[in-house]
């Protein structure tokens, strides 16, 4: 209960991250927000033009979000590593296209280069990719079977497995 406690917790800090890092520089200055989503699959590449909120990086990082809270909702590893794989993927994803945009990436200072925004982005994916190990998840009811020489405390006749005296 603990580890779930703590992965969801872990779990819920990497989402909000995840979600603040398009409003960050990521490249440039640019903000995120400032990013297509259909840039990142189209055959033109990363454009100067600006994009609409939920059109932009903002959206996976909503996704990533929504899957972190049905992950702590209902407990489950899988989801939690999915949210971390989809944050962690758009970003490499980004970094892909910018790359091919820019003819190669730089990590600058004041403004110039990778921006914090990337860095946020990376980070809440390793968030909850941590919330996923360190979290337990369900337990698995299984169905126990008594011993053969089990007795019943009130009636030990109810649960006893020999034949019975009663005639």
């Amino acid at each position: 209960m603990i580890r779930n406690a703590i992965g969801s917790l872990i779990g819920l800090i990497g989402a909000a991250a995840a979600v603040w890092s398009p409003f960050r520089a990521w490249y440039d200055g640019r903000p995120g927000r400032d990013y297509r989503i259909e840039e990142l699959f189209a055959g033109s590449g990363i454009t100067d033009d600006g994009a609409a909120l939920l059109g932009s990086l903002l959206l996976p990082s909503l996704f990533a979000a929504l899957l972190t809270l049905l992950a702590v909702v209902r407990r489950s590893r899988l989801l939690m590593a999915l949210a971390g794989v989809v944050v962690l993927g758009f970003a490499v994803l980004w970094m892909v296209r910018q790359g091919q945009a820019a003819e190669g990436l730089s990590v600058g200072i004041e403004g110039v280069g990778i921006g914090s925004g990337v860095a946020t982005a990376f980070g809440a994916g390793a968030l909850l990719l941590l919330a996923a190990a360190v979290m337990r998840g369900r337990r698995r009811h299984t169905r126990r079977e008594l011993p053969h020489d089990a007795v019943d405390p009130v009636d030990p006749r109810r649960w006893s497995t020999a034949p019975s005296q009663d005639r």
